[in-house]
């Protein structure tokens, strides 16, 4: 048996359990191997029913009884008694209808999982479910639990990959010996048998352990030896010019805040270098990063050079170009747009425009990337709410100069430090973490729907007194429709009933480019009062008037978003209101308690990794391909371990080609991290 072996070659797998396998992407022993389990249930210890207190609980019980029925569309709630010698209990699964089935028939079963007190009574809410009979053979019934991809079963994968302990003991090493040594980590072999088939707790750990270092190492690897490539690249050289730079920031009609002006210097430094910068300018909602963006940009405009400004949606390169017009053009520095709904012969004069140097700084969505879009003198390129953008696209605006530009990407989703020494470490950091003088904090409060009559007095007292509000609504599912089908309901109550004496907007994803713009611009311009929207609105729409944050079913986003939009309101002279709205009248969460204290989004990020995952602040896209079966990004000591070798193994020199599986690994990390 090799790792190259495909599965129906191991004994006791079938033509059904083969492609069983086979839609979960397993295809060979190797494949098999390296689909690790999320978590070991340990069924060595139970307690009788009678004596369960709440919190984590083992029982080994039978069914009694089992129904399953329908709570809502797509909300299916199996309820099962389970009886021992001493007592019996509630059981309750969510959208695990096949557990009816599994149950009947009168044999023992281990359940495990969390007693505690829902819907009026103590039940076991989602437990894991094991024969005894299945159980009896394994050690000291530890039982690796693995995911459900395509309905493949727990017990299929166990009992495969059984067959294959003779395999695990022959495992070649993948990380370099020294540092399996100094970090005393399993070796492969070890930590395979001891993740799939631990016969202790503490083996498990160990293994775990193991493969967390192994994926961390792998990343940061990735990314030094990105950085590494990218300094010896080539880059346009552009001079500090103190003149040009003190005009431009005695013309602003505010000061900047400290951390603008550290953000701004790291920036020029980087300018002067002649390697390409590769900078992530990250600064919470509305620290003043276009500003920094702009200073950047005047400088590269004195010495000849173009800056390209590339944002995610139409609405916010209209913002960025307003606002850099203003900016700029009073030192002759000439802004151009470039979006969807430039057409015709406005679009043509762009183009030669920008082939002639006739604009310095071009702003403008997707559209900067097709062919047709060729610049004379390209050396600065942004990418605002960089995680928007797939690397291909990023790539594509880089390779519109005939060196490597100096690259600028924002956001202002704030990035845990994990986050940025892992997926960003090929980058420096710069962070904006003042807001600018004369913000008010944002009034936050979370609110039970019982009491929405209250919360539309407290919105129609804003409104009176000339002010504005959004009113954001959830998507229900992964299901764009239903996303509309929410908003427009939403939109249809409040215009027909509750604000009917209003002006009220309807924004949402789906809707033609030309009609959001006219759309945002009625409510930028206070033409309209309320403005029901879907997420769209979450990025770069600045209306200072507008007060309110009204976000529906709040309890259904993560707390990035939730701060990402608050951050719409509180950008003017007055004082600004968050209401969070609970999809129903139950306690709110801890995790949103934290949204409701605290305006920093960093620390928010933080939660938002911990609880979450790196989905929420990193994209999902994105972290769907990491693939990270073990290890946490918000695992810091982890990282610091793991950051120190990395470098070790660049500054050493090593050859990633002696270690063919790290090296594979390597080069998927190295396209997924990039941004060059």
């Amino acid at each position: 048996m090799r790792l190259s072996s495909p599965l129906d070659h191991i004994k006791g797998v079938g033509q059904k359990t083969a492609e069983q396998l086979a839609l979960a992407g397993l295809h060979t022993a190797g494949d098999l191997l390296d689909f690790l389990p999320y978590r070991l249930e340990d069924y060595s210890t139970t307690i009788p029913i009678a004596e369960i207190e709440p919190g984590k609980a083992t029982i080994k019980a039978h069914c009694e009884k089992v129904t399953t029925r329908m709570v809502r569309r797509g909300m299916k709630v199996t309820s099962a008694v389970l009886v021992d010698d001493s007592g019996k209990l509630q059981a309750v699964w969510f959208n695990q209808p096949y557990r009816e089935v599994q149950l009947k028939g009168g044999q023992d079963f281990y359940f495990s999982g969390t007693f505690d007190f829902k819907y009026n009574r103590y039940q076991l809410t989602n437990p894991t479910v094991e024969a005894v009979k299945d159980v009896q053979v394994q050690t000291d019934r530890l039982l690796p639990l693995y995911r459900q991809v395509k309905g493949l079963k727990t017990q299929i994968v166990r009992k495969v990959i059984s067959e294959l302990r003779p395999l695990m003991t022959m495992l070649p090493e993948t990380l370099p010996e020294n540092i399996v040594r100094q970090e005393k980590l399993y070796s492969r072999s070890e930590a395979m048998i001891g993740i799939h088939m631990p016969e202790t707790p503490e083996q498990a750990a160990r293994a775990r352990e193991r493969f967390a270092f192994e994926e961390i190492f792998q990343l940061l690897l990735a990314a030094q030896l990105n950085k590494d490539a990218n300094n010896k690249l080539k880059s346009y050289v552009i001079p500090f010019e103190q003149e040009t730079v003190k005009t431009f920031v005695a013309g602003l009609p505010f000061h900047l805040t400290n951390a603008q002006r550290r953000a701004a210097w790291e920036i020029l430094q980087d300018f002067e270098q002649g390697s390409p910068m590769n900078r992530l300018l990250q600064g919470d909602v509305g620290s003043g990063k276009t500003i920094v963006a702009g200073l950047a940009a005047r400088q590269a405009a004195s010495h000849g050079y173009q800056s390209a400004i590339m944002a995610p949606t139409e609405i916010l390169a209209v913002q960025h170009a307003e606002t850099l017009a203003d900016l700029l053009e009073p030192f002759g520095v000439r802004v151009g747009l470039l979006t969807g709904s430039v057409k015709g012969q406005a679009r043509k004069t762009l183009y030669a425009q920008i082939e002639n140097n006739e604009v310095d700084v071009v702003v403008g969505t997707h559209a900067l990337i097709q062919g047709k879009v060729r610049f004379k003198n390209l050396g600065f390129v942004v990418i605002d709410e960089q995680h928007r953008f797939g690397v291909a696209q990023r790539q594509q605006l880089l390779a519109k100069s005939e060196k490597m530009p100096h690259l600028l990407a924002m956001t202002a989703t704030p990035i845990p430090r994990s986050l940025a020494l892992t997926l960003y470490g090929e980058l420096e950091v710069s962070i904006l973490n003042e807001l600018p003088a004369g913000r008010k904090p944002i009034d936050t409060k979370l609110w039970s729907p019982n009491n929405r009559e209250k919360l539309y007095k407290d919105i129609e007292a804003q409104l009176a007194a000339g002010r504005q509000a959004y009113v954001i609504c959830s998507l229900i599912d992964d299901n764009p429709d239903n996303e509309i089908k929410s908003v427009e309901a939403e939109y249809k109550k409040l215009n027909t009933m509750i604000f009917k004496h209003r002006k009220i907007g309807l924004l949402h994803g789906k809707m033609k480019p030309d009609e959001k713009e006219a759309v945002m611009q009625s409510f930028a311009r206070g033409e309209t009062n309320i403005l029901v929207s879907t997420t769209v609105v979450e990025v770069g729409v600045n209306v200072p008037n507008a007060t309110v944050m009204m976000i529906e079913n709040a309890d259904r986003f993560g707390l990035s978003q939730l701060h990402q939009l608050r951050g719409r309101v509180g950008r003017g002279e007055h004082q600004s209101y968050c209401y969070l709205v609970m999809s129903d009248s139950s306690a709110p969460s801890q995790r949103l308690r934290e949204i409701e204290k605290s305006t920093d989004g960093f620390h928010l990020a933080e939660v938002d990794l911990e609880l979450r995952g790196p989905g929420e602040v990193y994209g999902k896209a994105q972290h769907g391909a990491l693939n990270l079966q073990v290890a946490k990004l918000s695992d810091t000591k982890l990282i610091h371990r793991a950051q120190k070798w990395a470098k070790w193994f660049v500054e050493t020199d090593q050859d990633l080609l002696y270690y063919k599986e790290l090296a594979a690994q390597i080069e998927k990390y190295q396209r997924l991290t990039t941004l060059n």
